[in-house]
């Protein structure tokens, strides 16, 4: 079985139907109790109705909103896919290293770093046909999100979850990300010509070993393109709502480093380009990566899907049948029986 995913993803905002029975409900419930304050005194309304229960009226209502729930679940079409085909196509493979350490979150480029990246490299998956992409992200350590593949709605799925709290250990090791980027191509000997490394970062590595993996990935016949992000004066770095400090407690700067994106770019036979706030700098390499010869690559695909809306819709069925079968009011065979209640004595001494 396959990774699970749904089909229709935008069906599932229709999930605020849940939150949003449970709380008509509640305003219908409140002006009801409302109105029957100003009948008259609540405990004695009480004794008037006592097959009534609030409890049992609330449990019906979750009950059907969890329904609906699974019904609009099952509408966007869960599904996982039935088996890996190996499909042969003719394109590039392109491999994207994203830096989503701390220094991403500087706002010198609008809204932030690296919300302008995550919405830069999802407009270039949205327009892509037939390339293969790859993500992986980095800080102190590199995770790869996804392989070299051709899933497109996949891999924007992954370009949403890039953030800082994607890796627990902090940093810019960017000599570690080219190493192990390096690693995730698919293609053969022949085909070198067809793999490009695009790296995205502000820059900020203290790591000697970045130019020499970006020297063996070059070896490798790996075009290495650099979009440096950020600003060479720099800025302050704001995470929910506070500013990082050092361990002196200055407030850290962020800037720029051009000097090693350039030289990787360079060893990389690549090009290098600086993010702004007008162009991000992925529409000028793909410019330059569309006069490359496209070459014949293997990629992995999903080639059947197996729907799994079947579970969603028994689940909900069984909601529905359990809330119908479920009184609003107390069973008035049952009244009487008061097991948790002791009975009054009596004897009066």
């Amino acid at each position: 079985m396959g990774e699970f995913e749904f089909g229709a993803p935008e069906i599932l905002w229709y999930l605020f139907a849940v939150p949003l029975i449970l709380l008509i409900y509640g305003l219908l419930l409140y002006l009801r109790n409302y109105k029957l304050r100003r009948m008259g005194n609540p405990a004695t309304l009480s004794e008037l109705m006592p097959d009534y229960s609030v409890a049992r009226g609330w449990l019906r209502v979750v009950l059907f909103a969890l329904a609906v729930g699974m019904l609009v679940m099952a509408l966007a079409h869960p599904r996982t896919g039935a088996k890996l085909e190996q499909e042969q196509i003719e394109g590039r493979e392109i491999l994207l290293v994203v830096d989503v350490s701390n220094s991403m979150m500087a706002e010198d480029i609008a809204p932030s770093r690296m919300e302008r990246t995550r919405y830069s490299i999802t407009q270039l998956v949205e327009r892509m046909s037939g390339d293969a992409i790859g993500v992986v992200a980095f800080a102190e350590e590199p995770k790869v999100l996804l392989p070299i593949s051709t899933e497109y709605r996949t891999a924007k799925s992954k370009v949403k979850s890039l953030k800082p709290a994607l890796i627990q250990n902090q940093g810019t090791n960017l000599g570690k990300a080219i190493e192990a980027a390096s690693l995730c191509f698919t293609s053969d000997t022949k085909d070198k010509k067809s793999r490009v490394m695009i790296v995205i970062t502000d820059g900020e590595a203290h790591d000697a070993r970045a130019l020499d993996a970006a020297r063996r990935a070059a070896d490798d016949g790996i075009i290495i393109c650099c979009i440096g992000i950020g600003t060479p004066d720099g800025q302050t770095v704001q995470i929910d709502g506070e500013y990082v400090k050092d361990e002196s407690g200055n407030l850290v700067v962020t800037k720029l480093n051009e000097t090693l994106l350039q030289e990787i770019a360079a060893v990389g036979d690549g090009i290098y380009t600086r993010s702004s706030n007008t162009e991000f700098g992925l529409d000028s390499i793909m410019a330059r990566l569309d006069e490359m010869e496209r070459a014949k690559l293997s990629t992995l695909t999903y080639s059947d899907y197996e729907e799994q809306y079947q579970w969603f819709v028994a689940v909900a069925l069984l909601l529905l049948v359990v809330e119908m079968l479920l009184l609003s009011r107390r069973n008035p065979l049952l009244r009487n029986i008061r097991l948790f209640e002791r009975e009054e004595s009596t004897d009066k001494r």
